[in-house]
């Protein structure tokens, strides 16, 4: 059999001298990377149920780079695979000097542009964006966020569905039809998400990092307390979230860390010392991670240069889902560990901060309300019997954001204002919060009310989805919640709960957008311009242009 790369090469953590390349590999054995001008790095290959995949660390490279480079296999030269049109991978490294652009974006369904997944998920701004750059010369420092919903776990299309029938008739394992359950199921759907030559392009050639989001693992993931003991009664769930944990450190968080905090990371050693496969190993470190959320640190951090901090959030995983007080924090979007450790990192000192959370901080000002009030009912504000049809409510409608978690948006909102008013260090210019997960894109200046007009802008930038529209027969709820009177009676129904004011205060400037979109921020010194890509019409080989431009 001839040796290949399954997926990757993935450009993934890069500093000023190291860039970070991931592989998934048709065989054990050594991989190489080599650049132009002869910088090589090396990695053995570490294998998880059956799966064979490398790390390379890349070191010595100039600052600033932008180096074309191969990949090899033993001896096998594996990428560039032949007859490709694409300009050449390349490895990039941070010139701290340098202006820099954040391109983000979350909710990815592969459709690989057919006319049928056009009209239903609309077009793809990955396959886009790719053949944007393939076009343009990118001068600075680019970094691409992926902010959840890599994946669709619980929402599949035909081919996998296909996949499943054939490999459960084989091997006699069970679950939902139309949902993985399985490590090597999940690997079928990196793989599906990640081969089209587009796509995977692009993710070899622009630094990327990723943070996982609720279908990464199943829709509503962690909603509440309720939510886990009624996924706990299904016999596949055990076996679906630690899959779904173990093939996210593979396939996503390890590319996020750094040589350092890839070494000190205690499953990384236990892996590469695995014998044989390291299958075992990762099962119970993502089964602890699951029962145990304080247990492991999903969220990180980044300087990416033109003096920018990036904070990229679990919202997810390590959420407390306690049912009592909202305000005691029992209850928190991020748990204690979370909390703590963007207490840390949430500081003045870089010119620009930027926040990631999956799940927008702000919403439209009802959706908020509604939200505060349904926590609030949900932990016994109106007495007992309303608890159980508020939960209802909550799930059903997905009320599961910032909003649902007082403690933690307070906690926050505290932390942005102390931040934004120079008690942290010097005050940045600007402090950004991305998000997607709603399938809609929008802008929200933000202010606290003790920040007067000299502390630093806060913003909210919404872009998402990547390919997967919402359907018109949502859209007109959405545009309802943001209208001025809905946003009265939300704010009705939470002084009915007594829940207190927020110390934040927002308007959605921007018309809300429903199509297709990634987000792109540029940095140029305290200048800071927010656009949104989308592809107006044509087929798969339509070019993105920018719908809506900020000058924040």
């Amino acid at each position: 059999m001839t040796a290949s790369l399954p997926l990757g090469p993935v450009l993934r953590h890069v500093g000023p001298t190291t860039a970070t390349v991931w592989v998934q590999a048709s065989e054990p054995g050594r991989v190489r990377v080599v650049a132009d001008g002869g910088v090589t790095g090396v990695a053995e290959t570490f294998t998880v149920h059956g799966h064979h995949y490398a790390v390379c660390e890349i070191t010595g490279l100039p600052s600033g780079a932008a180096l074309p480079y191969e990949v090899f296999l033993n001896e096998d030269r594996v990428w560039p695979e032949p007859g490709s049109t694409l300009p050449p991978s390349t490895l990039r490294t941070i010139d701290p000097d340098a202006p820099t652009r954040l391109l983000y974006g979350s909710c990815h369904t592969p459709t690989g542009d057919t006319p049928e997944g056009v009209v239903r998920y609309g077009p793809d701004m990955l396959r886009a964006t790719a053949r944007r750059l393939a076009r343009e010369p990118v001068e600075g420092n680019l970094t691409l966020l992926l902010i959840g919903d890599q994946v669709y776990a619980d929402e599949i299309q035909e081919s996998m569905r296909a996949f499943l029938r054939v490999r459960r008739a084989r091997t006699g394992e069970d679950g939902p039809e139309d949902e993985v359950v399985h490590y090597s199921e999940y690997a079928e759907l990196y793989r599906q998400a990640w081969s089209d030559p587009q796509v995977r392009w692009l993710l070899s050639t622009v630094p990327t990092l990723m943070v996982f989001d609720d279908h990464d693992i199943r829709d509503d993931w962690n909603t509440s307390a309720a939510w886990r003991r009624s996924m706990d009664g299904h016999p596949w769930w055990r076996a679906r979230v630690t899959s779904g944990l173990g093939a996210y450190w593979v396939y996503q968080h390890l590319g996020n860390l750094s040589p350092d905090e890839r070494a000190a990371d205690p499953l990384w050693a236990l892996v590469r010392a695995a014998r044989i496969d390291a299958g075992a190993e990762v099962d119970a470190f993502a089964l602890r991670a699951h029962e145990e959320p304080g247990s492991y640190r999903w969220s990180h951090r980044h300087d990416v240069g033109g003096g920018i901090r990036v904070l990229m959030l679990d919202t997810r995983c390590g959420r407390a889902l306690g049912e009592g007080d909202p305000s005691d924090g029992s209850r928190s979007i991020l748990g204690r560990e979370g909390h703590a450790w963007l207490d840390e990192h949430l500081t003045g000192g870089p010119e620009h901060v930027v926040v990631v959370s999956t799940v927008p901080v702000v919403l439209p000002p009802a959706v908020h309300h509604l939200e505060a009030w349904n926590e609030a009912v949900c932990a016994g504000a109106w007495g007992g019997w309303p608890r159980r049809p508020a939960e209802r409510l909550r799930q059903a409608l997905d009320l599961e954001h910032w909003g649902a978690f007082r403690y933690s948006f307070e906690r926050l909102a505290d932390t942005l204002g102390r931040v934004a008013r120079g008690e942290r260090g010097p005050a940045p210019t600007t402090i950004l919060m991305l998000s997607g997960d709603v399938h809609f894109s929008y802008t929200a200046p933000v202010r606290h009310r003790d920040v007067g007009e000299d502390g630093s802008r806060i913003v909210q930038l919404v872009s998402s989805p990547l390919c997967n529209r919402l359907p018109e027969n949502f859209r007109g709820v959405v545009r309802l919640s943001a209208s001025a009177p809905v946003h009265l009676v939300g704010r009705f129904m939470t002084w009915l709960a007594r829940v207190p004011r927020p110390s934040l205060r927002w308007r959605l400037s921007s018309d809300l957008y429903f199509g297709n979109t990634i987000g792109e921020v540029s940095f140029a010194g305290r200048d800071v311009r927010a656009r949104w890509y989308h592809v107006a019409e044509g087929g798969p080989d339509a070019l993105p242009v920018v719908r809506t431009r900020v000058d924040l």
